[in-house]
This record gives structure tokens, C-alpha cells and sequence, in this order.
């Protein structure tokens, strides 16, 4: 197992520790390239008995609440390859990876069907392992756990999306240990996408701006975000998302850091951004509520005692930025 190291960058100025609270942020896992070439390789691997499999089930993964494994990691839970949940599996293993010498898989299980109420056990699973929401799980999960399931989800709700052809609509199969789909009909070859999402830290002075969306939860704020679009850079695409959520100028832009994000699909680009004015005027398609939060008011947030704005979500790289900023350091 590796540590996910202190990334400095006096260049860039790039300056933050993605082991502060930082969910899906790396750890050198192995994705072992080659090996997705070598279909006899993937096979025997898939049967072997240091092997880990990881099951999702509608969307939810396998919790081990203070479990740690040396191949996986510490917050999830795997199964061996024969396990009777595997019975269920829709779709061929997903290959994440070697951990330790030892090869990851996914396995999609929703076709199961629990018994009883309550969070699905599956069986023969230990006390307290379940299937659980990944989300509330996030600072659960070590390094190593949390890329193998960023990897795995993001993977399989690619491949949920992607089983008939873009160019000819014929059928396509998984191929390359599931890094790749074929279309046998034309010969296209599709390949798993990320969509980039910029969020900013956008500052003025001592405050920063904060924004929650039509049919959040209550008490729920964040920094703004927002897809890039074709043939956009990164610097403008902050600066485009803050000027129609808010009207808000941004000037000079500087990237933080990144982080995968697999619901679904994403990579959410942490950049700060300074304004160059002030006054708010929401597009109600995209916001309900924005507001300037200064450095005293945002400490209360976080004490939990503000009596509108909740904490950001552990984990989550809104949250990162915003301690960070509070903290008065890059990150």
C-alpha cells in the first residue's frame, strides 16, 4: 500500500496534501496496462484465491466500517472469486487493477435480491459488512480503497451507458478487461469517457462566494461548478460558469487540484478564482440561492453552529477548498 504524497509545485504554485480529507484523491495503484491485453492473463486471474472482487449493487458498494484489507484497503469489503453473490453478476469482471501483488476486480450484482429490510447484507458476510450509499462512506475509505472504487464505479456506469455502437447503433462487447467496448459491426473501438468539471473558490477580499442549487437539501451550499465545453480551456471556463450563474467577473485563475469523482462519471478540477466584482444576479435555472460568506461566518459553518448553511460534505473537494482557504493556505 502507498501513501498519496505532498504535491508541490513552487512553479505553479500548486501546493496541497490530498490525504486532508480528500476522498478518491490516489494511491499508485498498479492498473497494470498490459495485462488488459492478455485475455488468457485476465481469466486466470479471475480465479485465483488472492483475487479481490468487488461487487456493486445498484450503485452502492460493500461496506466494512473500520475493516481494513491489505489488498484493498481499509472501508470496503471484497469477495473471493466463487463467492454465491457472484451468481448474481450481470456482465463480465471489470479488471481495476494489482494491489499488492494481487489482482482487483468489479462485478455488477443488482440482480440480487435481498432478504428483510434494512441495509443489504449480502451471505455469508461478516458482522457488520453491507451494502452500502458510497457518499456518506467517502473519509471511511483509506488511498488505496477509494481509487479502486472510483475506478470501478465510474467503469461500470460507463459501460451501462455504452452497450450499443455511437457510429452504427449495432450492439458493441467489452472488451480489454473492461477498458474498452468493440462494435464487431463496423469495427469501432469506444473507450471509457470522464467528463472535466471546473469548481471554484471564488474570493473577494475576505469572503468567498457560495451557492446551492434548485432541490438540494436543505442547509446545502457549495462552490459553484460546471462542465467545460468543447474547445474550452479551463480559465475560461470558470470564469464562464461563475459570469452566467452569478454575473460575476473572475479574473485571474489558478488550478488547486483534482479529483475523480464517480457520480457518474467525472473529474472535478479545483481552481480559485478572484472576482472582479461583487454584486449577485442569479440565473434561477441554475441556482436558487448565492451569497458572499466571509472567513468568520464560514468557521461557524464548519463548527456546525451557522443556523442556514451546513458543513460541505466530508470528502469532497468543495469542502477541501473551503477549509483550505479558511486555514489560509493553498489547498
Amino acid at each position: 500500500m502507498t501513501d498519496r504524497p505532498t504535491v508541490s509545485d513552487p512553479a505553479s504554485g500548486i501546493l496541497f496534501d490530498p490525504r486532508e480529507g480528500l476522498a478518491f484523491a490516489g494511491s499508485g495503484l498498479d492498473r497494470a496496462v498490459g495485462v488488459r491485453a492478455d485475455p488468457g492473463a485476465l481469466v486466470r486471474l479471475a480465479g485465483m484465491a488472492g483475487t479481490r472482487i468487488l461487487p456493486l449493487w445498484r450503485g452502492r458498494a460493500l461496506l466494512s466500517p473500520g475493516g481494513t484489507d491489505p489488498v484493498i484497503g481499509a472501508g470496503l469489503a471484497a469477495l473471493r472469486p466463487g463467492a454465491p453473490l457472484l451468481d448474481f453478476a450481470q456482465g463480465p469482471p471489470l479488471f481495476l487493477g494489482l494491489s499488492g501483488g494481487q489482482a482487483v476486480f468489479m462485478q455488477d450484482v443488482s440482480p440480487w435480491e435481498p432478504e428483510g429490510e434494512g441495509d443489504p447484507v449480502p451471505p455469508g458476510a461478516p458482522p457488520g459488512v453491507a451494502f452500502g450509499e458510497l457518499r456518506g462512506a467517502l473519509l471511511q475509505m483509506d488511498a488505496r480503497a477509494g481509487e479502486l472504487m472510483a475506478i470501478g464505479r465510474a467503469l461500470l456506469q460507463w459501460h451501462e451507458g455504452h452497450g450499443f455502437c455511437g457510429k452504427c447503433g449495432a450492439p458493441t462487447r467489452a472488451t480489454l478487461g473492461g477498458w474498452q467496448r468493440h462494435c464487431p459491426a463496423c469495427d469501432t473501438h469506444h473507450f471509457p469517457r470522464t467528463d472535466p468539471v471546473v469548481i471554484m473558490r471564488v474570493t473577494r477580499g475576505n469572503a468567498v462566494l457560495m451557492g446551492r442549487s434548485p432541490g438540494w437539501p436543505e442547509g446545502m451550499y457549495s462552490c459553484l461548478a460546471g462542465f467545460v465545453e468543447p474547445g474550452e480551456t479551463v480559465e475560461a471556463a470558470v470564469r464562464r460558469e461563475v459570469a452566467e450563474e452569478t454575473a460575476i467577473r473572475v479574473g485571474a485563475v489558478r488550478m488547486l487540484a483534482s479529483q475523480p469523482w464517480p457520480f457518474p462519471m467525472q473529474l472535478m478540477l479545483a481552481c480559485e478564482g478572484e472576482a472582479l466584482s461583487a454584486e449577485i444576479t442569479l440565473d434561477p435555472v441554475e441556482l436558487e440561492d448565492a451569497l458572499w460568506v466571509g472567513r468568520e461566518r464560514l468557521a461557524g459553518i464548519f463548527a456546525g453552529t451557522d443556523p442556514v448553511i451546513r458543513a460541505p460534505r466530508a470528502g469532497a473537494i468543495a469542502g477541501w477548498m473551503l477549509r483550505g482557504w479558511l486555514a489560509d493556505r493553498d489547498g
